[in-house]
């Protein structure tokens, strides 16, 4: 909304410094500002608010260490990451951008499936929450309009760019911005994503399922986004189990998929990196700035030992709005790396129930691979501090990063 309301000044009345809401850094670094501040101030007076309304965990006697010193710690913080996250998008951004949108709807989606989870939970004293059907039911509606919308928005394009790198370098204007204007190339309505490690490496996924006909490919598409966007959520869901892991997790991700839309945003960045352009994709920086925001401010209270949880709301909401960030910049093959933590928690769940399955099928007692699961608690079980535990994570989740960052070049 300032971006609009400072453009009009702009131009109408030449208002010294109203110009500098053109750039994205500027109003990227207010997101993330503003972010902050929600989440620090607002974070107390909803912590008070939900212990006066005694919104508190019910936790799970599971033996694992200091586990029953957290029961009756406020839950649903999650509430105030969804409003730091678009508070300052739509103070911020275009919201004229398809990106933007998409992001918004997933945002507020997701969180309302995971806020109606929480509420089950909390004031229907319903330890199961709401039903496992319904949570996926409302992660494959948002999958289809995610699916759809990449597939048939006519804003959503890839730019195929015939001016050669070093003349596009030559093109800046006084602002040091490219003039687009004067550069050939061809917007193409694509599905397109990026095979990491590989050169010339942009993958339709028509060339993975050949024997889909051309005009169906979209059907394809649409079932992988549903899948992402699921296993994704579910992944942050799982990995929200002790003080600041899924938080601080997500913070690291978001940065580096920002870096992502900010340089297949700049034609400039993406013609010297040789990825695919994607006209106004970098405004969706200010989008992922605002969600690094959240998940650093939400640390403020959810840092061991926590003063509050983010519960369903949060995590559902994280995992989601990752996976649709992850898609827009067609990263998506890389989530395995990038989202490594989530994926490798999701994993020893599945590979814990399976092999307990497995053996009690087998022998007639069920045997276990870790000696708790997800893959947190197993270290817990192991008597490693909790904080120390994180820590290892967010170190292991930063190096996951600069792969997947590193993939920019290593092909």
């Amino acid at each position: 909304m300032l971006y609009y309301l400072f453009d009009y000044l702009d131009k109408q009345f030449d208002l010294i410094g109203a110009g500098v809401f053109k750039y994205i850094s500027f109003r990227a670094g207010m997101a993330a500002f503003i972010s902050l501040l929600i989440t620090i101030f607002f974070g107390k007076a909803l912590i008070n608010y939900l212990r006066k309304k005694q919104v508190g965990e019910d936790i799970r006697d599971l033996g694992l260490q200091g586990q029953l010193e957290k029961k009756g710690t406020p839950t649903m913080g999650g509430i105030i990451i969804i409003l730091a996250i678009l508070v300052p998008t739509l103070l911020f951004a275009r919201l004229d951008n398809v990106y933007v949108i998409l992001l918004i709807v997933s945002t507020i989606w997701l969180g309302l499936i995971g806020f109606l989870d929480d509420y089950i939970k909390v004031f229907k004293k319903d330890k199961k929450g709401l039903a496992g059907r319904f949570k996926i039911i409302g992660q494959i509606g948002l999958g289809l309009i995610v699916g759809l919308t990449l597939s048939f928005n006519d804003n959503v394009v890839v730019r195929e760019v015939k001016t050669s790198p070093a003349q596009i370098a030559s093109l800046q204007n006084e602002n040091f911005q490219i003039v687009e204007d004067k550069i050939e190339y061809k917007d193409v309505p694509s599905t397109k994503t990026t095979v990491p490690f590989l050169k010339n490496n942009e993958l339709d996924y028509s060339q993975i399922f050949p024997f889909v006909p051309a005009e169906y490919t979209w059907v394809v598409y649409t079932l992988i986004v549903i899948i992402i966007i699921t296993a994704v959520s579910n992944g942050a869901n799982i990995t929200d189990g002790i003080d600041g892991l899924a938080a601080g997790t997500s913070g690291i991700i978001a940065i580096t998929l920002g870096i992502f839309a900010y340089l297949s945003g700049r034609i400039d960045f993406s013609s010297y990196l040789n990825i695919m352009y994607i006209p106004n994709l970098s405004e969706l920086v200010i989008f992922c700035t605002a969600l690094v925001g959240a998940c650093l401010g939400f640390l403020w209270y959810n840092a061991y030992p926590a003063q509050v949880f983010m519960g369903d709301t949060g995590s559902l909401t994280l995992g989601g709005v990752i996976a649709v960030i992850a898609l827009a910049v067609r990263k998506e093959l890389l989530i395995p790396i990038l989202c490594g933590i989530f994926f490798i928690e999701s994993l020893s769940v599945i590979i814990q129930v399976s092999y307990f399955k497995y053996t009690k099928k087998k022998y007639g007692e069920g045997r276990r691979i870790f000696l708790m699961s997800p893959l947190h608690h197993h270290y817990q079980k192991l008597n490693i501090p909790e904080a120390k535990i994180v820590t290892r994570f967010w170190i292991v989740g930063i190096l996951l990063a600069i792969l997947t960052l590193a993939t920019l070049k290593l092909r």
